[in-house]
This record gives C-alpha cells, sequence and structure tokens, in this order.
C-alpha cells in the first residue's frame, strides 16, 4: 500500500496524492477522429461519468512521425491497410483553434482540460491556453529537450513511464526537476494495447512511490475496469483510462476504449472504493454499536440464585440482548458472592454481586 508520507499538490483545486480522492482523467486521446464536435461529444461523457478531467492530445503529425514510421500492430487491426503512421495520424489531428473550442466547452462544463503534448510547438500552444498541467507520454519519457522544455513552463508534470525502466524514470525526473517543474506525479503504464491484466504488475505502483517519493497513479490500457479499480485499493492518486463513444468506430483506440455507460460505472466503482476504504482506524460504527446490543449475549442467571450464593459457570447463561454484562467479565465475577435473590432468567447486574 502506498503511504501517505508522500506530499500531495494542487491541481486546479484538487489536491493530488496519497489521502486525497482519486483524480481521474478520462482519456479521449484521439478517440475524436479528428472532427470537433465528436470531440465536444466526449467532453460531454466524461462530465456525465463524473471525471476531474477529460484529455487529449496535441501534436503536429510531421513532427510526430517520419514518413516511413510503420504503424504499431494493434494500429495495423484497427486502421486502414497498408497507410503510414504518418497518414493515419493526420487524420486524428485538430486544429488549434479547434483545441480552443474543446477548451472553452469543457469550461462551461465545469470540467478540467488537458492535452498530452508531442513536441515543443504544442508544449507552447497548450501553455498558451494556460492548462493546469502538462502530460508527458510514455514514449517521450527519453526525449529531454521536450521534457526540458515542459518543465520550464513552471507548471505540475504528470508522466507515464510505460517502457521504461527505473534508470530512465530516474533520469526523467532528474530532467523535469531541474529544468523548474514545480510538482510532479508519476503514472505506472503497461505499453500495450490493450494489455492483459496479467501484464499489469499493479505492485509497480508501490515501487515508484517507494523509489522517488512523489504521487503515482496508473495509466491503463487494460480491458474492462478492474485494474483501476484494484489501483485504487492500493492507493493510486491518478486514474487515467481511455474512453470512447462508440468501441466500433474506425480509429486506433476505440476498441480498447470505455464506452460511456462502462466509463460511468468505472467512475461509481473508484468514488465508492475510495470512501469504502475509509481512514484505517479500527473502531465500530454508530451503527454497529446499535447492532452490538442486539446480537451480542450478556450474563443471564440460568437457574434461581438466592443470595450469598457464590456464582459458578453452571449458574450462567449468554443471552441476548447484549445491554447487560458482557460474557468477557464474567472470570472476573465467578466465586462472588450474590447480595439477593436473582430468579431464573434475570439479566445479572454488577449491583447484584458483593
Amino acid at each position: 500500500m502506498i503511504e501517505s508520507v508522500v506530499k500531495p499538490f494542487e491541481l486546479n483545486k484538487h489536491k493530488i496524492g496519497p489521502g486525497q480522492p482519486t483524480f481521474v482523467i478520462a482519456e479521449a486521446g484521439v478517440n475524436h477522429n479528428g472532427q470537433l464536435p465528436l470531440a465536444k461529444q466526449l467532453v460531454d461523457i466524461a462530465v456525465d461519468a463524473g471525471a476531474d478531467a477529460v484529455k487529449f492530445q496535441t501534436f503536429q503529425a510531421a513532427q510526430l512521425a517520419s514518413p516511413s514510421a510503420a504503424k504499431a500492430n494493434y494500429q495495423k487491426q484497427t486502421t486502414a491497410p497498408g497507410e503510414s503512421q504518418l497518414e493515419m495520424l493526420r487524420q486524428l489531428e485538430l486544429s488549434e483553434h479547434a483545441f480552443r473550442e474543446l477548451q472553452n466547452h469543457c469550461r462551461s462544463r465545469s470540467i478540467i482540460f488537458l492535452s498530452t503534448a508531442f513536441d515543443e510547438h504544442s508544449v507552447d500552444f497548450l501553455a498558451s491556453l494556460d492548462v493546469p498541467a502538462f502530460k508527458i507520454p510514455s514514449g517521450e519519457i527519453t526525449n529531454s529537450p521536450l521534457l526540458q522544455h515542459v518543465a520550464a513552463k513552471g507548471k505540475p508534470v504528470i508522466l507515464s513511464t510505460g517502457m521504461a525502466t527505473l534508470a530512465e524514470i530516474d533520469e526523467a525526473i532528474r530532467c523535469l526537476t531541474q529544468a523548474g517543474a514545480p510538482q510532479l506525479a508519476l503514472l505506472h503504464c503497461v505499453s500495450e494495447y490493450p494489455a492483459h491484466v496479467s501484464k499489469m504488475n499493479l505492485r509497480a505502483m508501490v515501487t515508484l512511490s517507494d523509489c522517488f517519493g512523489i504521487p503515482v497513479g496508473l495509466s491503463d490500457h487494460s480491458l474492462g475496469i478492474e485494474v483501476p479499480i484494484a489501483a485504487v485499493t492500493l492507493g493510486a492518486s491518478i486514474i487515467e483510462k481511455h474512453f470512447t463513444s462508440d468501441k466500433s468506430l474506425p480509429g486506433p483506440d476505440h476498441s480498447a476504449s470505455l464506452e460511456p455507460a462502462e466509463l460511468k460505472v468505472l467512475l461509481t466503482a473508484i468514488r465508492n472504493v475510495a470512501v469504502a476504504l475509509g481512514d484505517g482506524v479500527k473502531q465500530p460504527t454508530l451503527e454497529e454499536l446499535r447492532n452490538a446490543a442486539v446480537v451480542r449475549r450478556s450474563l443471564v442467571a440460568a437457574v434461581d440464585l438466592e443470595a450469598g450464593t457464590s456464582l459458578e459457570l453452571s449458574m450462567v447463561a449468554f443471552k441476548r440482548p447484549g445491554t447487560g454484562i458482557s460474557v468477557q467479565i464474567l472470570p472476573y465475577l465467578l466465586g462472588r458472592k450474590l447480595r439477593r435473590r436473582v430468579p431464573a432468567g434475570l439479566m445479572l447486574e454488577l449491583g447484584m454481586f458483593e
């Protein structure tokens, strides 16, 4: 379990860290298929589900991939065959005007707008929108110039750690910190699409927390909702999960994303689990104390007891309700004399004994 020695930081009035409500980022990514109306619909879906933030991806396709770059295997299965990665990315770009519209729509719906920047121009553009934090994807964790450019903006940085070793994560943290990032959070991530549950290794979140002493969470690419819920029980401060309006839509990420109803179920589960975890203090609730009075047992005279009788075990029965002398007190009463006669069936009281 992630310890509370990690200091939380603030992101748009949300505290991020152990002991705070899990910050949930609904990852729209490129599931807008390059269409602003669909992107706005995704914002609405995230709001309706109860997410804290909705995140997109900001990039210039020509700056991200060369013409010869092949698509990943999972992308080949869900996009046009024979199409290069560059051609695919060009269809998934949104204009700067579209992002301004999206940010305004997020403000009108009272949800935090975030976007992952994949190049320095995109970082500068998002900084001009005064985004509250920057998200760095797993693929850029070794891109020191981009890390430095992001850190120099002086905003909190959320860093995904898919495909990375502890040494690479340590170097990225050093790079970001030295370049001016005021707060950092790490997201454990398995960069497979989808990632099989057997590969998720959620305990790595605890390792990241122990090693680096900063808030940690999960960027989840597994199918379903079990893994992020489990991450919350381990202490994830942030959960990021892909979602879509329709899994059957064409595009690289739709099939491995949650649909609206699933996203809502996930958010409800995360909030319920967070409440259920409680404060860790083992004590009965008020409702339990009321029930204890009904279901616990008290000491009752098993037979008629005359005044002066020394109490023996055979003379006592243990019956509900639990409003009398607790059975735990019996050893201290055995051998003590009764002050008065006690008929069978009567609940014993301390005042009956000498």
